[in-house]
């Protein structure tokens, strides 16, 4: 298998948060729908499907998730913190299978979706929600998984050092003088 540095969890992980995130979107606009809406059982068929493979994706993003746990290079902050990513998304994973179960025996049924299940659903959305927050603050706070930037070579974009060479000054007085110039006329 060929290697995508660091792993391959970042590239499941979009894929889990979007699926699981849109199913629940659709579950609540299936819901806002009047019941007599020729949409409403073409939203909820999709809804499951973005369910269940969102479901599958996460548990794929699971395994290399620990992969990329066992795996990255990091120091004793960035190691706490990966702990608690570790333990949200573990806890994410236990509290969607019934739901994820749950949809699968309404869709077998033939039931249509209601507000119960809305409300339940709710709770492992919320917590995606947040083990996504604390797999962010392991990338954009503590740096891991990440190739370094290359090094500045003398252009301060905050500073407003910009590659054009020309000088904003000179720029700046020539439309002062057109300007007095016009004005004279």
């Amino acid at each position: 298998m060929f290697k995508i540095i660091p792993n391959w969890h970042p590239v499941f992980v979009h894929f889990t948060l979007g699926l699981l995130m849109i199913a629940t979107a659709l579950y609540l606009v299936t819901l806002l729908l009047p019941d007599n809406s020729r949409h409403r059982n073409d939203l909820l068929l999709v809804a499951n499907w973005n369910l269940w493979i969102g479901y599958a994706f996460a548990l794929v993003t699971a395994w290399f998730g620990w992969c990329a746990f066992n795996s990255v290079t990091h120091d004793s902050a960035s190691h706490a913190a990966m702990i608690e990513h570790r333990n949200w998304a573990l806890t994410t994973l236990l509290v969607y299978l019934p739901v994820v179960a749950w949809s699968m025996i309404r869709a077998k049924s033939a039931r249509p979706v209601n507000w119960l299940f809305m409300i339940v659903l709710l709770v492992p959305a919320a917590l995606l929600a947040s083990t996504g927050w604390h797999g962010a603050e392991l990338v954009y706070r503590h740096g891991l998984g990440v190739m370094s930037l290359p090094q500045s070579e003398g252009h301060d974009h905050l500073q407003g050092d910009h590659a054009d060479n020309h000088d904003h000054e000179a720029t700046h007085d020539h439309a002062t003088e057109h300007h007095h110039d016009a004005t004279m006329e």
